[in-house]
């Protein structure tokens, strides 16, 4: 399978620049994958489509104020976009500046311009513009005052309130982006779920940039994944199983939420090392992407599960999910569960119907 095979052509303008005002004011694609047959509702409506009894999982990771700006010895400009934490004082970023290479350093810049006392130093270089750097100290509780929230590089605007780019349930702080399927709940959406008898379950899954990154392989299955920091209690484990066993469905909102409990499934059925693809027949001879439910296990740990068209899934029965980039995995995602050609044609519908897209845009359910 080509990576050419998940483009598709959006224009600019249906590229959403700002959040709405009203967060569940979004409207909502629903693609039911059986049929191929498509609504048009908003986002409130996904109260027709749950059941009592239904677990609706969100992964509750918080964007941290990842990018920092700074200044280099010789007076250049420098910047850094954390990534991933290693340690104490270490990181993984990427470092925009001329000749990063190792021992350089790099002092960072408060709110209004001026120097810090943190500084900064590449220890390793690695792949592109990545870098490993160590600081002085630790920065974690100085981020809020020196950092700033590193939006997506399709969105050319500022956002005047920086927790419009975070869920109403965001938690633990990790993330380089937002799991932006659940920018669209609203507590009291969260709250007529509950009254209607839905369950509401968090995993975690630390965000990384990665998300972003258009495939470079020719050949989908030669694309490499970057491994991103998951994790899913013990406790939700049995709540989310015992829910499953009781009838009730698995709503995975967003990617993200997809691979931790995919992961969580996987892990179950002690399979063993890389999280690699696997295909099945069902009883007609046909591929089938579903197979029967395996109940997920707690874990805490990397995940490189990198999911597209012949995955068999495992844990997951919907999705909540935004309209991703062309060419993305995200985009091999969501044609795994739903299907390359029903999501291409949904795309060509969203277009047509000129729905939002990208992290402050419209929504889609598929059942």
């Amino acid at each position: 399978m080509k990576t050419v095979d998940f483009d598709y052509d959006l224009p600019q303008e249906l590229i959403a620049q700002r959040p709405l005002t009203q967060r569940d004011a979004s409207r909502l694609l629903v693609l039911n994958k059986k049929d191929g047959q498509i609504a048009h509702k908003q986002f409130t409506d996904l109260l027709d489509y749950l059941n009592r009894g239904d677990v609706l999982v969100v992964n509750n990771s918080r964007v941290i104020p990842a990018r920092l700006y700074g200044r280099k010895p010789t007076g250049g400009k420098a910047e850094i976009l954390l990534l991933e934490q290693i340690d104490e004082t270490s990181w993984k970023a990427l470092i925009g500046g001329k000749r990063m290479k190792e021992g350089s350093q790099i002092h960072v810049l408060t709110h209004d311009g001026e120097e810090s006392d943190i500084v900064a130093t590449v220890t390793a270089v690695l792949d592109g513009p990545q870098r490993q750097i160590g600081f002085n100290q630790a920065i974690n509780e100085k981020l809020e005052d020196l950092g700033h929230t590193p939006l997506p590089p399709y969105i050319h605007e500022t956002v005047a309130d920086a927790e419009r780019y975070q869920t109403v349930y965001s938690r633990p702080p990790g993330s380089a982006a937002a799991p932006t399927a659940g920018l669209h709940f609203t507590p009291d959406l969260l709250f007529s779920l509950r009254e209607k008898g839905v369950l509401f379950e968090t995993v975690t899954l630390h965000v990384g940039l990665d998300t972003f990154k258009p495939v470079d392989a020719e050949t989908v299955s030669d694309h490499t994944i970057h491994s991103e920091w998951a994790s899913l209690t013990p406790q939700t484990a049995k709540r989310i199983n015992e829910a499953k066993l009781a009838g009730g469905r698995i709503v995975a909102v967003g990617t993200t939420a997809v691979r931790t409990l995919e992961t969580a499934a996987l892990r179950s059925a002690e399979i063993k090392g890389t999280l690699q693809t696997i295909s099945q027949r069902d009883a007609s001879g046909e591929t089938s992407n579903m197979c029967p439910w395996k109940p997920v296990a707690a874990f805490a740990g990397p995940t490189d599960l990198f999911i597209y068209p012949g995955y068999v899934f495992r844990a997951v029965d919907l999705m909540i999910t935004n309209f991703h980039l062309p060419q993305s995995s995200l985009m091999m995602l969501v044609s795994a569960f739903a299907g390359r050609e029903q999501i291409m044609a949904a795309y060509q519908t969203a277009v047509s119907e000129k729905y939002r897209f990208f992290s402050f845009g419209d929504a889609m359910l598929i059942t």
